[in-house]
């Protein structure tokens, strides 16, 4: 009778494993949605969005930001990758550019903050501060500066309720890196930008 218990019990328990494996992978995926981790080296993100640089004047040849995509992934993943992005603002005209990626009208309302991974690279220089940016459908510019950049990885977690302009997190629109002769210091350079998500902390 003991060892009916017993088998009975293994099999009960060999039947919640899965389960509680599942529920815990669900769980998981509830705080945590990623937006870009960029591992393919190519368009579209996670969720289907597009993404590219952009410049305040494309005719002005001073200041431009490009996009490529770099074995660097910031969490050591084989065969994984990194976007880079090499920005001049180094410019006698008002300048700006950087980066935008779409998030293609996605619900941010079970999320509590926007997180990323970002480093320099040592080589070229890079600035130390950089101001991100989310838009939900309105378009307007919800602006954030990350400062404290090395040319180490670091993971960067920003509270939705730094970005004041948001109104409505149930349908996000964009999210923009941005470098301007303001804040860029030095002028030139180059950052690394990985696993952009939205979590909940």
């Amino acid at each position: 009778m003991r060892m009916n218990s017993m088998i009975l019990a293994l099999s009960v328990s060999l039947f919640l494993f899965p389960s509680l494996l599942v529920a815990q992978e669900e769980e998981a995926a509830a705080e945590e949605l990623v937006i870009a981790d960029f591992d393919t080296g190519d368009k579209p993100n996670n969720i289907g969005g597009d993404f590219g640089s952009w410049d305040k004047d494309p005719n002005d040849e001073t200041q431009f930001c490009q996009t490529t995509f770099e074995t660097q992934d910031a969490l050591g993943n084989e065969g994984g990758y990194a976007l880079r992005l090499d920005y001049d603002v180094d410019s006698p005209n008002p300048a700006y550019n950087g980066f935008w990626m779409k998030l293609n009208g996605e619900d941010a309302t079970p999320y509590n903050a926007l997180s990323f991974y970002v480093k320099g690279d040592a080589e070229k220089g890079f600035t130390k501060r950089v101001k991100i940016e989310l838009k939900d459908m309105s378009n307007t510019a919800s602006p954030y500066i990350v400062t404290g950049l090395t040319d180490q990885w670091q993971k960067i977690t920003v509270p939705f309720e730094k970005f004041r302009r948001v109104s409505d997190w149930s349908a996000m629109n964009e999210f923009v890196v941005v470098f301007d002769d303001i804040n860029s210091s030095p002028k030139t350079g180059a950052i690394y930008i990985d696993q952009v998500a939205l979590t909940k902390e």
